[in-house]
């Protein structure tokens, strides 16, 4: 694996100059040598990956697995997902061994305010998000300089993403950004990894069970969620972004 060795940035991340370091510095990497690139060497301790345990999650914990097992792994409990969600989580952290799982809730003084009747999805699917992911993610990521996610280019209203990016104050890094459909297809059959049990469902993509429906669409399709409503996000990618 090559990854530079001359290239240190301030650890500490202020304002996006110094993102733009990062990215002049990493940006050209992807996949699992970016991933490594980033928890060795850019952000050690101090770096965390969030995942839904969706569609194709396995592929970006497989990767990290194979680079650092006690690599914070973040999983919001909206308190809304899919059993099979949950029992697929369960699995994959029993398969990749990781040792550091979080597993955030909500704020449960605020939810009970904010939804009561837990029916908030229906009639203002943009606070239901907040309250049971955006802020619950600010919170857990605070300790951290910088957050992995799964996101891709092919995926809608995704075509611009670069590998590394700016959020707030912390750096966001998107290994997969550039990945095909046939190539996370094939990373998944070569890997001999589990698909989440939905897909084959005719779940392409999958979030909450309220907000989630089957859909038509392959690989990477967001087709199926929040059908019928104003929404292609559930706003942890808009809110921290400054």
């Amino acid at each position: 694996m090559s990854i530079q060795q001359d290239i240190q940035p301030d650890p500490s991340v202020e304002d996006r100059s110094l993102a733009m370091a990062w990215r002049a510095g990493f940006g050209q990497l992807e996949g699992q040598e970016l991933l490594a690139a980033m928890v060795w060497r850019a952000f050690p301790g101090r770096i965390a990956l969030v995942s839904s345990f969706g569609a194709e999650a396995a592929l970006l914990l497989a990767m990290l697995a194979d680079i650092d097992r006690h690599v914070p792994i973040i999983f919001l409990d909206t308190g809304k997902h899919f059993p099979a969600t949950l029992r697929y989580r369960d699995e994959l952290i029993r398969r990749f061994g990781f040792t550091d799982v979080r597993n955030i809730e909500p704020d449960q003084a605020g939810l009970k305010l904010a939804d009561p009747e837990g029916e908030l999805w229906r009639s203002d699917p943009d606070q239901c998000c907040h309250f049971r992911k955006v802020l619950p993610l600010e919170r857990a990521l605070a300790p951290f300089q910088a957050w992995i996610t799964g996101r891709k280019r092919f995926q809608a209203g995704r075509a611009e993403l670069p590998t590394v990016e700016y959020a707030g104050d912390q750096v966001k890094v998107n290994p997969l950004a550039n990945w095909t459909p046939d190539q996370v297809e094939t990373a998944f059959r070569m890997r001999g990894l589990p698909e989440h049990p939905l897909v084959s469902d005719g779940y392409p993509s999958i979030g909450c069970a309220t907000c989630t429906q089957r859909a038509a669409g392959g690989r990477g399709s967001r087709g199926g969620r929040w059908t019928g409503m104003d929404k292609t996000e559930c706003g942890i990618h808009q809110a921290m972004v400054s």
